[in-house]
């Protein structure tokens, strides 16, 4: 809140001395607070008849509306009425979250099988539900990304007891893939695991711990597989873990909107192997691009260090459209067609592309859109 005030009190003072509308009020905090409509709802309608103003429509979050009408008060105009739908607050108290309940979770453009797949989400992902339409939620992520996910796989929860799980014992899978059986030792599946998968603590035998998924089935697991989540989260950067993960993806297919260690997509791969040092990206290349320390590539690869992320796409307009991890020795792992390594050295017989800009991630961690899970609220119960 005090980011979109800091906003709106700058953009103020940019207005000053303008005539200017309630329209325009609107569509510069759009631009400044929402622009991103992958990451935020705004659909804000204005009707203004001198100094008096009606406002109807949609916002993601409270403090998005808040700001709207600070804004326009700020500027003498009257709302006097206000209909502005809050998603963060529109659905039941006790449906207002979720926990993904499946070991990878695909999400889509629109509530329908038949939609472009957005994004993917593991086992113990927490959403925020913005709508229900039928069978489908529209809910977002912990990257802010919003997209439609089957109600069947999420637990709807309320504030209190979303509250709890952030509180729990919970065993996050540290390994590629895994398994959660009846009994220790056995082959029978309760659920197939990957990396990043997150359930609660039950109970230990021995090597195995007993573990539950948010929908509440119990199996066990072996403790080799999996570590303790707040420990987990404390970890430092660790670029060797983040090209470890990145490697472990080589030859693995590509496809549009995967975001797991099943299947994935060019920046599926970048936020699987931070996501692996509990570091969460945001979620598309394009959006990748405004984060991190920008990196002058343009005499050569010799100021980049592994793991920074190379942008690729339209020379002419600029638009991003790929995302690789950059090794070492102009070499970069990415997925296009499959995981794999190729050269920004055009004299080498596995040069593949080259970048539009670079962004290094180290150093960074907790600026916009580079967040720590440890810091995550949605994660944690953070003291302010």
């Amino acid at each position: 809140m005090k980011k979109i005030l800091f906003i709106f009190t700058a953009l103020l003072m940019g207005l000053q001395g303008m005539a200017i509308t309630a329209g325009d009020i609107v569509a510069h905090l759009k631009d400044s607070i929402a622009p991103d409509a992958r990451t935020a709802v705004w659909d804000v309608k204005v009707a203004q008849m001198g100094k008096n103003v009606t406002l109807s429509g949609k916002v993601t979050t409270q403090a998005q509306a808040d700001a709207i009408v600070t804004t326009l008060k700020r500027n003498n105009l009257n709302v006097m009425k206000n209909s502005i739908t809050v998603l963060e607050k529109s659905q039941p108290a006790d449906k207002q979250w979720g926990l993904v309940c499946l070991s990878v979770a695909s999400l889509r453009t629109q509530g329908k099988h038949s939609a472009e797949m957005a994004t993917q989400l593991v086992m113990g992902s927490p959403v925020r539900v913005l709508a229900q339409d039928g069978d489908w939620l529209r809910v977002q992520g912990p990257d802010d990304y919003i997209s439609y996910i089957p109600d069947s796989s999420v637990k709807l929860m309320g504030e209190d007891q979303l509250n709890r799980w952030k509180q729990a014992r919970r065993f996050i899978v540290i390994v590629y893939d895994s398994r959660l059986v009846e009994t220790p030792g056995s082959d029978a599946t309760v659920s197939d695991l990957v990396l990043g998968d997150l359930l609660e603590a039950v109970g230990e035998q021995g090597e195995w711990l007993q573990l539950a998924t948010p929908d509440g089935r119990k199996g066990w697991v072996e403790k080799s597989d999996v570590e303790e989540f707040s420990t987990w989260a404390q970890q430092k950067f660790d670029v060797a873990q983040i090209e470890k993960t990145a490697r472990r993806m080589m030859g693995s297919g590509y496809l549009w909107g995967g975001t797991s260690t099943k299947v994935t997509d060019c920046s599926g791969l970048t936020k699987i192997s931070y996501f692996s040092n509990a570091i969460i990206l945001q979620r598309d290349a394009s959006q990748q691009a405004l984060t991190g320390l920008k990196i002058d590539t343009s005499k050569g690869w010799n100021k980049l260090q592994t793991g920074d992320l190379l942008f690729f796409g339209n020379a002419k307009t600029g638009r991003v459209t790929h995302v690789g991890l950059y090794l070492r020795d102009g070499n970069y792992i990415h997925c296009s067609g499959r995981v794999k390594i190729n050269s920004l050295d055009p004299a080498n017989a596995t040069y593949l592309y080259s970048p539009l800009s670079a962004s290094r991630i180290a150093g960074r961690v907790g600026t916009r859109g580079i967040t720590a899970v440890k810091d995550h609220p949605w994660y944690f119960k953070i003291n302010k």
